[in-house]
């Protein structure tokens, strides 16, 4: 039985609090083991992760830790949705939590948050999981416009979802958002704080620009850093295109790619056991080692079926 159905996971698990540099973080932490904290997704709470994968991360041997941003959700302090202020977040629960060796992740905003944290915080990080989100610099694919249509609408439907984080002409994939919407929807207590849809929407912008992440200084730690990065796409995601990950092979030495088919911005939420196992190979077979990254077993994590 997974930690979802037996009620001793996501769903159920409480919150909890830290003060720290003027302001309360809101987290949950589920597992034990080593400690992997997700950044979330633009609009995102902590309510907004589908519980079969935070169990599925927690079963594999990680402690997961989700939390809201300051200002956001039932944090406190000065809202922003600036990646590097996304980042600082983190650090500072990581931090006031007194965690070592983190393997930090992100989904799409969040994933530009993991990624500065990686740039910013190396000496806290032993592992870099990236999900649905792009690199920092130019793209070669923008994001479409139904996206920013979409994703500025006051309240999302169901149908809306399903544009937003699955592939809507692949009846699998609606079928699996349909089941990710009733895991959300299981927590019914305690639940965080809506991110308000005027402060979002005035970091959102008219419509698709490129670059979307303006970062040189994060794009060139990717290129110098040493330690490993997974990222974790749909091969049809209308606001991050895996394309632009792609077109840096050869570029960001540690980088391993991870695309599934008829997926969107959300294949966690598709796949959630699927994702939470190749993150666990991932973190087990990989090692930030002396000058570079190295395999530590023979493992391929850069295809899916």
């Amino acid at each position: 039985m997974n930690l979802t159905e037996s009620g001793d996971g996501a769903v159920a698990t409480h919150n909890q609090y830290v003060e720290v540099n003027g302001r309360r973080l809101a987290y949950r932490s589920i597992g034990s083991g080593k400690p992997l904290v997700l950044c979330t997704r633009f609009r995102g709470n902590m309510d907004l992760w589908d519980p079969l994968f935070l169990d599925s991360l927690a079963a594999t041997g990680f402690r997961v830790i989700t939390f809201d941003y300051s200002g956001l959700g039932l944090s406190t302090g000065e809202k922003n949705y600036d990646p590097v202020s996304l980042a600082r977040d983190a650090h500072d629960l990581i931090e006031a939590l007194g965690l070592q060796g983190v393997v930090i992740g992100g989904w799409s905003l969040g994933g530009l948050a993991a990624q500065a944290f990686v740039a910013i915080y190396p000496q806290r990080v032993s592992h870099a999981v990236l999900i649905g989100t792009g690199p920092p610099g130019l793209n070669v694919k923008n994001a479409e416009q139904l996206f920013y249509d979409t994703a500025s609408r006051p309240v999302n439907t169901f149908e809306d979802e399903v544009v937003l984080f699955f592939e809507p002409r692949s009846t699998a994939s609606r079928e699996a958002a349909k089941r990710s919407h009733d895991r959300i929807a299981q927590r019914t207590s305690d639940r965080s704080v809506p991110v308000p849809i005027d402060f979002a929407v005035s970091f959102l912008g008219p419509g698709p620009r490129n670059p979307i992440f303006p970062a040189d200084a994060v794009l060139a730690a990717l290129k110098s850093t040493t330690i490993p990065i997974l990222h974790v796409g749909g091969d049809h995601d209308v606001s991050f295109p895996v394309e632009n990950w792609y077109a840096l092979n050869g570029q960001l030495s540690t980088l391993q790619l991870l695309t599934f088919p008829q997926a969107g911005h959300g294949p966690q939420h598709e796949h959630p056991v699927a994702v939470a196992e190749h993150i666990a190979t991932f973190v087990r077979t990989t090692a930030r080692v002396g000058g570079g990254t190295v395999a530590t077993a023979n493992a391929t994590t850069n295809a899916a079926s």
